[in-house]
């Protein structure tokens, strides 16, 4: 499966950062080159997601299409190849890999997470055409935030603008429809330009969406965005928290009640919160401190 092999990449690409060794990043661009050799569409663009052992293409509706749906395109898949060529890119500055992040971008913004959030959606037919079945429909709130900041630091990665007025989209449609204004957290997931459907409040969501309001915040910091983080953060503390171990839990309803209280499984990792605390923390730094005196000291948002 596409969405493994990302995961693979980033392994190898953070490996060669942290230890200097060059053959974790030589595996890292052999195994690009294999997912475009074995995986990319040359028909219609973009990866085809899952396959047998011997790259044989799994059929429409196999059941070893895990995750997602075997014989479709989607948004969960190109959204981490988008990320781990992002990541793969900035170590190598191979023009090959930033061909192909530059079309996963385009893929992202042009078929799953369009400028208008509201007609986001989960999978496509391999040529791109809609999926119909309505198990598939509506949006997931925590991947279109997730999205928008993992978008930024793509354009970061090549240098190019930054879409500050799509990334706000994202964040804007999030907070009006799937947003909890009086205890804090996001839904889980929504249809359209309405209040979110799905109510829960699962781990990964609140992690993506602080990550995308800690960007914010760093990018241009305001009372309101700041208001939000704090408001999260409170939640997930009180209600999401595991007071022993201090590691969030899977899921709560609405109003905190437990729902999966698990603290890890084969899909919960410390990729999603983790990462979002350091984006977090990297944002408080980047603000203005505050002297004994009450004068504003400090490094401005880089």
């Amino acid at each position: 499966m596409m969405y493994g092999q990302a995961f693979v990449i980033h392994a190898l690409v953070e490996h060669f950062r942290a230890t200097g060794r060059s053959n974790s990043l030589e595996r890292a661009r052999e195994l690009f080159d294999v997912i475009q050799r074995r995986a990319h569409d040359k028909d219609h663009g973009g990866w085809i997601e899952h396959f047998e052992r011997d790259w044989t293409p799994l059929p429409l509706g196999s059941p070893h299409g895990v995750p997602e749906v075997a014989g479709l395109k989607s948004a969960n898949t190109h959204l981490h190849l988008m990320e781990a060529f992002t990541d793969l890119y900035v170590v190598t500055r191979d023009p090959a890999v930033r061909a192909a992040l530059e079309e996963s971008l385009r893929i992202n913004t042009d078929r799953f997470y369009p400028r208008e959030p509201g007609r986001s959606c989960f999978h496509r037919h391999s040529d791109w055409s809609a999926v119909d079945d309505p198990r598939g429909a509506g949006l997931s709130n925590g991947h279109n935030v997730e999205f928008a900041w993992l978008m930024l630091e793509a354009e970061r990665a090549m240098g190019r603008p930054w879409p500050m007025d799509r990334f706000r989209a994202h964040l804007e449609h999030a907070l009006r429809w799937g947003w909890d204004a009086e205890r804090g957290g996001l839904y889980h997931r929504g249809e359209g330009d309405r209040p979110a459907t799905d109510r829960r409040k699962v781990w990964w969501v609140q992690a993506e969406m602080l990550a995308a309001l800690s960007e914010w915040w760093r990018l241009e910091p305001a009372p309101a965005v700041a208001d939000r983080i704090v408001q999260l953060l409170k939640f997930v503390d009180g209600w999401m928290t595991d007071p022993e171990h201090g590691v969030w839990v899977d899921s709560v309803e609405e109003d905190g009640r437990p729902l999966r209280p698990t603290r890890a499984h084969n899909w919960k990792a410390n990729y999603h919160d983790v990462r979002a605390i350091l984006e977090f923390l990297e944002a408080a730094e980047s603000q203005p401190r505050r002297t004994d005196a009450g004068h504003s000291k400090g490094r401005t948002a880089s």
